[in-house]
């Protein structure tokens, strides 16, 4: 299997339309794996206390933000998200010439939502999930597998008012600010020469390995890349094509813009075959802090056979629990030792219905156009009520305690009629 990950977009203005600005991420992950889409809660914690990531216990902090996140159901981080301050992170898989082949530590994915619990603004953000690389480290397997699938991070974090891409190497890093227009990355380093934060000891490390002269303008990607071919082949066409379909609509991207890209199969970017888009997320952050984010979520793989659904953080959001997969506690095989000796059913209830339709898409032609209609049909329904927040605010925030699982259910009555 070749690994082919991710795609992840912010456009801000002026490429947006109105004072907004849209993230997006396709979460390109093997076909068989379950996303979950969870809410969390801001919560206090006590001195000492300490937060179970997937594979090693670290501190935790005094307080944590509401967070919802779109995560492979067998790990505790996640591929994306969003928290209650806007702050919007996701993160891709990127090789060089540093191994990544390291021990069990943090995941990228624990990073994403370390940093989406611990900071109220995406250059925070940063300076969370660098701390804690320093500290921790990044390593152990990707995949719910013994195969020992490792990369290195790079993210593309946003807030309301600007983006960061935060590009790792081991525990060397570089960060560029995004103040204007739009980025995409697709695994594949892409700061160059342009870096507004750095490990401390990230140019002397480079110049010690022979990969920089120490003379030379330093240019990250140059310095860090393989020489040879990049090992994941396609995120150089999928990054320019990606590129290509944001600059077609700059100065007029919406969050359907961003979901049409998110949609497309010509480019790679709805990725088929072994490695799949899993799950796939839509934010739109108005730069008015009087005005709520709204947050969209698929759920289920394929974007092009999905629905997006909205969520907005109001106090008393209830539990997501049809997107939520069935929990193993300490029973959990990935806990136990050797890690991933089977592999249990991570299927929620969206999920199993889902499939359960994509398989008559498959099997039953003429009904497809009628199913993928009435999915559409909704999803135009929500994203024209989510409008109206967008631009005049939220008045009675308990109505949305329910937002998400109530177009959840909407979706899966659609189902049931097919």
């Amino acid at each position: 299997m070749n690994p082919s990950s991710c795609d992840t977009f912010v456009a801000l203005p002026p490429s947006t339309e109105g004072q907004r600005i849209i993230f997006g991420k396709n979460s390109d992950r093997p076909c068989d794996e379950v996303q979950e889409v969870v809410y969390f809660p801001a919560r206090d914690y006590s001195a000492e206390e300490k937060v179970e990531c997937t594979y090693i216990e670290i501190e935790q902090v005094a307080h944590t933000y509401a967070v919802v996140l779109s995560k492979p159901a067998w790990l505790w981080g996640a591929e994306m998200g969003a928290n209650e301050h806007q702050v919007c992170i996701g993160n891709e898989a990127v090789w060089g010439r540093e191994s990544a082949d390291g021990d069990e530590a943090l995941l990228g994915m624990d990073l994403v939502r370390l940093g989406l619990e611990r900071a109220d603004t995406a250059e925070k953000a940063v300076d969370v999930i660098t701390e804690l690389l320093e500290k921790y480290g990044q390593g152990g397997s990707c995949m719910e597998d013994e195969c020992g699938f490792t990369y290195h991070n790079s993210f593309l974090i946003s807030d309301r008012k600007e983006a960061w891409l935060l590009e790792t190497s081991g525990k060397y890093w570089a960060a560029e600010r995004v103040e204007s227009g739009y980025r995409n990355i697709s695994n594949q380093y892409g700061i160059t020469t342009k870096i507004d934060k750095e490990h401390a000891e990230m140019r002397e490390y480079a110049q010690r390995k022979g990969w920089w002269d120490g003379k030379s303008q330093f240019n990250f990607a140059t310095v860090y890349s393989f020489t040879t071919t990049a090992r994941i082949e396609a995120s150089g066409s999928r990054y320019c094509e990606g590129k290509k379909l944001l600059e077609k609509s700059s100065g007029h991207i919406t969050a359907e813009t961003m979901m049409d890209i998110l949609r497309d199969k010509d480019s790679g970017i709805n990725m088929e075959g072994m490695f799949m888009t899993t799950g796939s997320m839509v934010s739109v952050i108005p730069t008015d802090p009087a005005l709520p984010g709204v947050h969209y979520f698929t759920a289920t793989p394929d974007p092009e056979r999905s629905v997006y659904k909205p969520f907005i953080f109001v106090k008393h959001t209830n539990p997501l629990k049809m997107t939520t997969s069935p929990s193993y506690g300490p029973d959990d095989p990935v806990k136990k030792k050797p890690r991933f000796q089977s592999k249990p059913n991570r299927k929620h209830e969206l999920f199993v219905k889902h499939e359960l339709v994509a398989a008559i898409i498959d099997s039953y032609k003429d009904r497809e156009k009628k199913i993928t209609e009435s999915m559409r049909q909704l999803e135009k329904e929500k994203m024209t009520r989510m409008e109206n927040f967008l631009s005049f605010g939220v008045e009675e925030p308990d109505l949305l305690a329910n937002l998400f699982s109530s177009s959840v259910e909407e979706e899966m009555a659609v189902y049931s009629k097919s």
